[in-house]
This record gives structure tokens, C-alpha cells and sequence, in this order.
């Protein structure tokens, strides 16, 4: 296995903070890179993601698929000798699953409505 490819990838958050870098074989799938975010993903940090995909994974600008491998991804960047390549984590809000737990609230039936004639 002399021909198999080692990448060196670490993960931005949001909040500049990074996962890594760590070493992944080129053939590693984008889903299994979800995976390892979930795994590593820093305990102190709220609203961390649940499943892959609350997990988006961006490489020079390029939303990346969860079927595509990390050598299929990789941009000229990723060709420096010694390079690290750094791919921007993005979380699916939590706040679009609460939005449909309120909807009810605002109805029309809750509000009232008062006319006056004259």
C-alpha cells in the first residue's frame, strides 16, 4: 500500500478556533471527515452538531459532497509540499428546528381582534 496518499486537514469553527491538523488518506470520503469533526469536536463549545449533517465542510469555496473523497476535493493549494489544508466547518442552525414549534403560537385563532363601529 506504498501508493496510498496521506493529506494533512484541519478544521476552522466558527469561531476561529481549529480541530487539528491531523493525517487522512486521500481516499477518506467527505462524510467520514464529518464523522471525525463530530468526534473531536471541542466539549466546552454549545450547540455542537449531532449528525453529519448538521455538518457542512467547505474547501476553497466549494461546498464539499459526502460521497466525494478528500483527493477528489482537493484544490491546487493542496499541492505545497507540507501544506496543511484548512476546511471551514458550518453548522445547520438550531434554531430551524424551533421554528416550527412556534409557528402554532403565532396563529390567527391566538390573536384577538377587536372591531369597533361607528
Amino acid at each position: 500500500m506504498s501508493g496510498e496518499e496521506y493529506l494533512e486537514v484541519k478544521f476552522r469553527l466558527h469561531d476561529g478556533t481549529d480541530i487539528g491538523p491531523r493525517r487522512y488518506l486521500s481516499a477518506t470520503t467527505v462524510a467520514t471527515l464529518k464523522e471525525s469533526v463530530l468526534a473531536q469536536w471541542p466539549k466546552e463549545k454549545e450547540n455542537g452538531p449531532r449528525t453529519i449533517n448538521d455538518v457542512k465542510l467547505i474547501n476553497a469555496g466549494k461546498i464539499l459532497e459526502n460521497n466525494k473523497t478528500l483527493g477528489e476535493c482537493r484544490g491546487p493549494i493542496c499541492d505545497l509540499p507540507g501544506g496543511v489544508i484548512t476546511m471551514h466547518v458550518v453548522l445547520r442552525p438550531p434554531s430551524a428546528e424551533k421554528g416550527n414549534e412556534k409557528q402554532p403560537s403565532d396563529s390567527p385563532k391566538d390573536s384577538k381582534c377587536m372591531c369597533v363601529i361607528l
